[in-house]
């Protein structure tokens, strides 16, 4: 087996489920702290499932909020089955305007990976839209 990594771009669309907010933990002056878990089903490139536990805040002001999560993907990529975490890092500011006030990081967290996914690298670009939510995950193996 060749050390060389090669760099791959998976595709494709998940759906979320089983939303389950915790009570807040922190309430006050409008800004709420709480905890949530969902789960997720990959199709495409990727095919699986996952585990997500997010932290949130949300404020007086709808369009400024922020969460972090982590998330056990398991599934099979490139024909190798196996699972790795990845770490959320997302907020949203209306002050800055549309886009440019809009900010997600999700990345893969290094040596996370098990069984045929042992290894993996990676970031993954997630986009919503009318039709549900689609990934772009660019990673190594």
């Amino acid at each position: 087996m060749s050390g060389t990594m090669r760099a791959m771009t998976a595709r494709g669309s998940f759906e979320t489920a089983n939303w389950t907010p915790s009570p807040p933990y922190d309430d006050r002056d409008g800004v709420t702290l709480t905890t949530v878990t969902l789960t997720k089903t990959f199709s495409g490139d990727l095919t699986g499932t996952s585990l997500v536990t997010m932290l949130m805040a949300t404020t007086p002001v709808e369009a400024c909020r922020s969460y972090v999560a982590l998330e056990r993907v398991e599934g099979t990529l490139d024909g190798r089955a196996g699972s790795f975490v990845v770490q959320h890092d997302a907020a949203s500011d209306e002050a800055a305007g549309d886009e440019a006030g809009q900010s997600l990081r999700v990345r893969v967290v290094a040596g996370s990976g098990t069984g045929g996914l042992r290894g993996i690298r990676g970031e993954m670009t997630i986009a919503a839209g009318p039709g549900g939510h689609s990934y772009a995950f660019d990673y190594t193996l």
